[in-house]
C-alpha cells in the first residue's frame, strides 16, 4: 500500500515552471500556472494555436525543441504533458536528480506529484485528490463546486441537482463510471458561451454542460482555467482561430462537431463571450441541424458588454446614450466585402462599440470622422477585459489608433467610441 500523497499549496508566483510538451494536455495545464504567476518555459517542438497565442502575447517562453536537462535550470516544478513514456521517463529522472518535483500525464504512478481536480470560487481554492483515480476526484470536486456556486430552489436543490447534503440528484447528473443518465445516452451537441475571460462568468448551465462532455471543442479566447477542470478523460479539440494567423477551417469544426455526436459523444463548442455574436454559432446549428445532431445553445456574457463594463464604462447611460450599437471591424471599411454602413454609424450619437477592429481600427476612426463623427469624442480600447491582464486605454476618437499603437495593446481587444467613456468619470 502506497503512502498517501501530502496536500501543498504552491505558491509559485515568478518562480520558473517547465512543461515540456505543446499538445490538448498542455494547452489546460497551462493557464492556471500562468494564472498563480509562474514564470512558465514550455518547451515542445510544435504548440497548438492556443498555446500559440499565449508565446505571442508574451505570456510564457518557449523553447521550439525537444527536451534536454539543462532546461530544468532553475525550475520549481515540471509538468511533462506528453504521451511518449520513455521521453516522459527521462525528464523525471533529471528532475528526481535535482530534487524537482514532477508530474506526469502518461504516468501518475511514476509521477512524484500529481495535479489535483480543482474548483474555484473567488479567493477559495478547493483541490481534491482522488487516491490516483482522477474520475473520482473530479465527482468529488463537481460536488463541491456545486454547493459553493448554490442558490438554492425552494425545494432546497441546488442548480445542476444538488441538494444541500452535496448529493446529485439522478435525472441530472450523469452517472460517474459511465457518463451517462440511465442507459446509453444519444450524442448531442451544445454551443455554450464562456463569457468574455473570467472563468466565473460561465453560466450555471453552461458549466454544468461542460462538466458532462465527453467533447470538448474550444475557441482561442475561452477563459484557460475551465480547460483546466476538465475530467482527464475529455478529448480536448483546440478549434483556435488566432486572428491574421492559423485556423481551422469552420467546415472542418462542424464536421468534428458532427462525427462526434453521430458516434455517442456529448460535445460542447465552448467559444468565448456569447455564441452567437461574431461566433459563427448559428453555421454550427445548422450544420448539426442538417446532420439530425440535436443542439442546445447556452447564451454567455458578451464582451462588447462586459469588457466597457469591466473598465467602469456603462454602454448607455441616462441623459448621455439612448441607445448603443455593435459592429465587427475585422473588414476593413473600404472592402468590397463589408457590410457595415460606416457612414450611417458616423451619424449615431449613441455608443459604438467595435469587436475585432484592432488592426483596421486607423481606417476606422478616419472614416467615422470623415462621415461627421467629432475626433474629440471620447474613445477607450479595453484588452483582456475580465481577466488579471486587463489593460484599458482612454483617448479620443481622432488619436485612439496612435494611442493604441505607441501602448502596444493586442487582440482580445474591444473598442468604445462616445460620450459614456466619460459618463462615469468623477
Amino acid at each position: 500500500m502506497s503512502a498517501s500523497p501530502y496536500p501543498l499549496g504552491l505558491r509559485l508566483d515568478g518562480r520558473r515552471v517547465v512543461v515540456v510538451g505543446g499538445g490538448a494536455v498542455a494547452t489546460r495545464r497551462v493557464p492556471a500556472l500562468l494564472d498563480a504567476g509562474a514564470d512558465v518555459l514550455l518547451v515542445a517542438p510544435e504548440l497548438t494555436p492556443a498555446l500559440q497565442a499565449r508565446v505571442d502575447a508574451g505570456r510564457l517562453h518557449w523553447v521550439p525543441r525537444r527536451f534536454v536537462p539543462e532546461d530544468l535550470d532553475g525550475a520549481w516544478l515540471v509538468q511533462v504533458a506528453i504521451d511518449d513514456q520513455m521521453a516522459a521517463a527521462a525528464v523525471s529522472a533529471v528532475a528526481a536528480e535535482r530534487r524537482i518535483f514532477c508530474v506526469r500525464a502518461d504516468d501518475r504512478t511514476a509521477a512524484t506529484a500529481w495535479t489535483p481536480a480543482v474548483t474555484r470560487h473567488g479567493p477559495v481554492t478547493v483541490a481534491v485528490l482522488g487516491g490516483g483515480d482522477p474520475r473520482r476526484a473530479m465527482t468529488v470536486r463537481d460536488a463541491i463546486r456545486d454547493l459553493l456556486a448554490a442558490r438554492l430552489a425552494p425545494d432546497g436543490v441546488a442548480p445542476g441537482g444538488v441538494a444541500p447534503d452535496g448529493v446529485a440528484s439522478a435525472q441530472d447528473r450523469p452517472d460517474a463510471s459511465t457518463g451517462t443518465s440511465g442507459g446509453r445516452r444519444a450524442g448531442r451537441v451544445s454551443l455554450v458561451g464562456a463569457g468574455p475571460g473570467d472563468p466565473e462568468l460561465i453560466t450555471v448551465r453552461g458549466w454544468r454542460l461542460l462538466t458532462e462532455a465527453d467533447v470538448v471543442v474550444a475557441d482561442r479566447l475561452v477563459p484557460g482555467l475551465l480547460l483546466d477542470e476538465l475530467r482527464a478523460d475529455v478529448e480536448l479539440v483546440d478549434a483556435s482561430k488566432i486572428p491574421y494567423g492559423p485556423s481551422r477551417a469552420q467546415e472542418e469544426i462542424n464536421r468534428i462537431l458532427v462525427d462526434r455526436a453521430l458516434a455517442g459523444a456529448v460535445v460542447v463548442r465552448l467559444k468565448g463571450g456569447d455564441p452567437y455574436v461574431f461566433g459563427r454559432g448559428g453555421e454550427e446549428l445548422l450544420a448539426c441541424a442538417e446532420a439530425g445532431v440535436p443542439v442546445t445553445v447556452v447564451p454567455g456574457v458578451t464582451s462588447s458588454i462586459a469588457a466597457p463594463a469591466a473598465a467602469g464604462i456603462p454602454v448607455t447611460h441616462r441623459g448621455v446614450a439612448h441607445e448603443f450599437t455593435v459592429v465587427s471591424g475585422h473588414v476593413a471599411p473600404d472592402s468590397p466585402a463589408s457590410l457595415v454602413r460606416w457612414d450611417a454609424l458616423a451619424g449615431l450619437r449613441g455608443t459604438l462599440v467595435i469587436l475585432m477592429g484592432l488592426k483596421n481600427l486607423a481606417a476606422i476612426t478616419a472614416t467615422l470622422i470623415a462621415h461627421g463623427r467629432s475626433p474629440q469624442t471620447p474613445a477607450a480600447v479595453v484588452q483582456e477585459a475580465t481577466t488579471g491582464t486587463q489593460r484599458v486605454l482612454r483617448s479620443t476618437l481622432g488619436a485612439v489608433a496612435a494611442d493604441l499603437l505607441a501602448a502596444d495593446l493586442r487582440p482580445p481587444a474591444v473598442v468604445v467610441v462616445g460620450d459614456v467613456v466619460d459618463a462615469l468619470d468623477a
